[in-house]
């Protein structure tokens, strides 16, 4: 990159170029689980409300469980062709999708082409989410100090949690201006239709960006992934996939989980996760902060340690019909996550070498939070329906919460030192 290239390539447009991706993904993915009872009633009607949820949530995991395939095919094209490149495709992958759900016939007017036609969208964004937030996070890591290098990365993590924060305000706006009728009938499209203005300004900002260097000739960085690097690739795995869980169980499933079994009104049930993610959005940066000073590790043991401690306790407190005591619970995940999640970027990308980060981290990064994460909101519908037990859920987080917890001691530890 060369000196005018950095001159117009400012720190602010790099760390904006990066969070703005991520919150138009994630976006999307908020509004869907946050009116997934809805879209079940939609595009998957059955006699049995849990069925029409677990179908929703099962359309919801198809977009993540394309994640892997799509982090291998934009991971690839970053490490050959260039991280901006696939910032910028990534982002007209899910911006198209999103727009056209909001204006999707429902299973009333089309029949089974309307659940046949939200699982190909989500698929499509799938593909699209596998190559932008770790594209993202390699872009900012590599163009950071090597003492601050936590805290630029964590934008990108930053940024996904902001544009799930954007989508349960949006939700919870819509909730309080709305009767439950109008959203069934119109009112839940409002919010699809909406994200295209978030893919509008990331364009705007994506354009012109410059690698830190060009990628070089003759990369195979699959080829190299497999031969060298399945011992980073297992760890990130590890690492990603109780985060994953945490993240989808705690912040997404969240709304659905009380309103179904806490009674909640929705306007109050989007108010609380609001509220929770914001907390979130708070401690992410302070965490990424202190890693750069005292390492990534010890905060990632320490927050994620106080998952596998809390998963039961604070699920107790959030199976309750006093709005407080569930937000207690709620909070109290949310400062854990949020500890464990401010170095994860930077740690993420520090496991690998330049020819194959993008590849590495997309792939490995995509299958623990693809496998895992996305499918946690069906799989706890699931457990309950057949356990009958409320706290079931926090059961599953514990066991994934453990196995990070124990992946952390195999991270190398970068921190302060130069990334290649």
């Amino acid at each position: 990159m060369n000196e005018q290239d950095g001159a117009s390539q400012t720190k602010g447009k790099i760390i904006a170029s990066g969070v703005v991706g991520n919150v138009m993904e994630w976006y999307d993915f908020a509004i869907y689980g946050y009116f997934a009872i809805v879209i079940g009633q939609k595009f998957f009607p059955s006699a049995d409300p849990s069925v029409s949820v677990i179908a929703a949530f099962g359309a919801f995991a198809a977009g993540f469980l394309a994640r892997p395939l799509g982090g291998l095919l934009l991971g690839r094209l970053g490490d050959v062709v260039g991280r901006p490149h696939v910032m910028m495709i990534s982002i007209f992958m899910m911006a198209i999708p999103t727009m056209l759900l909001g204006l999707l016939p429902s299973h009333d007017h089309i029949g089974v082409a309307a659940p046949i036609l939200v699982v190909l969208l989500r698929v499509v964004q799938g593909l699209s989410v596998g190559g932008e937030y770790t594209s993202s996070s390699v872009f900012l890591a590599e163009h950071a100090p090597a003492e601050k290098r936590g805290f630029l990365a964590s934008w990108s993590t930053w940024g996904a949690v902001a544009g799930i924060l954007l989508g349960s305000g949006v939700g919870a706006i819509f909730t309080n201006l709305l009767t439950p009728e109008q959203i069934s009938d119109w009112g839940w499209r409002i919010p699809f239709l909406m994200g295209g203005s978030i893919a509008v300004l990331g364009v705007w900002l994506r354009r012109g960006l410059k690698d830190i260097e060009p990628p070089k000739e003759g990369t195979a960085p699959v080829t190299s992934l497999v031969r060298d690097h399945l011992g980073p690739l297992g760890r990130i795995i590890g690492v990603n996939a109780g985060n994953g869980v945490a993240f989808y169980l705690v912040f997404v499933y969240s709304v659905t989980y009380m309103k179904q079994f806490d009674k909640l009104a929705g306007d109050i049930a989007f108010e609380l996760n609001t509220a929770a993610m914001a907390l979130l959005l708070l401690v992410i940066p302070i965490s990424a902060w202190l890693s750069d000073r005292i390492g990534r590790k010890p905060l990632m043991l320490i927050g994620m340690g106080g998952v596998v401690l809390g998963a039961v306790p604070c699920f107790m407190l959030m199976h309750s019909t006093d709005p407080m005591t569930i937000f207690a619970g709620e909070a109290i995940l949310a400062v854990f996550v949020g500890i464990y999640s401010g170095p994860i970027a930077a740690a993420n990308v520090e496991q690998l070498p330049r020819a194959v980060r993008c590849t590495g981290t997309a792939v490995s990064y995509n299958l623990a939070v693809g496998l895992f994460g996305g499918t946690t909101p069906m799989i706890a519908v699931w457990l309950i329906r057949e356990t009958g037990n409320p706290i079931a859920p926090a059961y599953y987080l514990l066991v994934f919460a453990f196995i990070a917890w124990l992946s952390i001691f195999a991270y190398k530890e970068k921190a302060k030192m130069a990334i290649d």
